[in-house]
């Protein structure tokens, strides 16, 4: 079979051939393209002929899975796959297998990171040093007590919930199915009203897919108070963000930190969320760490592999 990666994916080369070598000791062709593309033109070309191709989290749209005759396999680098034409694939028959698990710790250390800047001002601190300012004004809050709410309590939420009750906090959730060992942590499932309502902390931890986009709309905003703190390392439309924007600078919401937006930055000069009060903005980077690249790595070569065994695994539903 010929097997491509189309786009770097956070390793040195060196690990890439070390992960590479199973599959071409097998005979199989292995490409490797150390350039990012998002040109629907190149994709193609960089796709023909190929039986698997391996993405990151880079487009990969229905109009390239159109033109990729051969593929039978796609293995992505990424948790989601709301940037592949999924219904194409579905017609096509071509698997999709991903990389879920990888990112669990880094995104979830990154969350307490923003929980813990907005309680405690650490940019502004830094800020204020730098030109001759002081501590003055600047007492903040510990997340020891603190209510913190859980909107997806799935791999990524769970260890979220972990971390913050590690610091002190009452972890509440929010989540479609109740899971034991959720439940055995102490963590009470509530409404998704009650949630948003009684924490003073809330992450958002839902996949995109077609039923949680504009999930948190603006009369959900609205249910949180002047004080909450709203953390969002999930995805970007899942949230109204125009109606988050105008909610921190009307007063009606304390503090807003978001890693993703309705589009991949850089982001536009106008976006709502550039412009609004008390905020934190970071440029989708919750996945990124030395560490959960080589996980992510890992796993994306071992879907190729468990797939040429005849053992896919990490399939997704299509």
């Amino acid at each position: 079979m010929k097997i491509a990666l189309l786009e770097p994916i956070g390793v040195s080369k060196e690990v890439i051939d070390e992960l590479s070598a199973p599959i071409t000791e097998k005979g199989h062709e292995f490409v490797y393209y150390d350039t990012k593309t998002t040109d629907p033109a190149e994709l193609a070309k960089r796709s023909e002929g190929c039986d698997i191709v391996m993405i990151a989290n880079n487009p990969y749209p229905t109009e390239v899975v159109e033109k990729a005759d051969a593929l039978k396999m796609l293995s992505v680098a990424f948790t989601g796959i709301d940037h592949i034409g999924t219904d194409k694939c579905k017609e096509k028959n071509i698997m999709i297998c991903n990389a879920a698990g990888y990112s669990n710790q880094t995104v979830a250390e990154l969350i307490i990171g923003m929980a813990i800047d907005a309680l405690r001002h650490v940019v502004k601190a830094d800020g204020l040093v730098r030109n001759g300012g002081t501590s003055a004004g600047l007492d903040g809050k510990e997340i020891c007590g603190r209510t913190v709410g859980i909107i997806g309590l799935g791999q990524i939420g769970l260890m979220a919930a972990k971390l913050f009750q590690a610091f002190g906090a009452k972890v509440i959730a929010y989540n479609r199915s109740e899971s034991e060992e959720a439940k055995a942590l102490g963590i009470e499932y509530k409404s998704l009203e009650e949630v948003l309502s009684t924490s003073d902390i809330v992450s958002l931890n839902l996949p995109l897919n077609a039923e949680t986009r504009g999930f948190l709309s603006a009369d959900k905003i609205a249910l949180m108070n002047e004080n909450t703190i709203f953390i969002n390392c999930a995805r970007g439309p899942i949230v109204d963000n125009e109606a988050l924007a105008k909610a921190l600078n009307d007063g009606k919401l304390g503090y807003a930190c978001v890693d993703v937006f309705d589009m991949e930055p850089p982001i536009p000069a106008d976006y709502p969320l550039l412009q609004a009060k008390n905020t934190l903005l970071t440029p989708h980077q919750a996945f990124i760490s030395e560490e959960s690249m080589v996980r992510r790595a890992k796993i994306v070569f071992d879907n190729v592999t468990a797939y040429l065994d005849g053992k896919p695994v990490n399939v997704c539903k299509l």
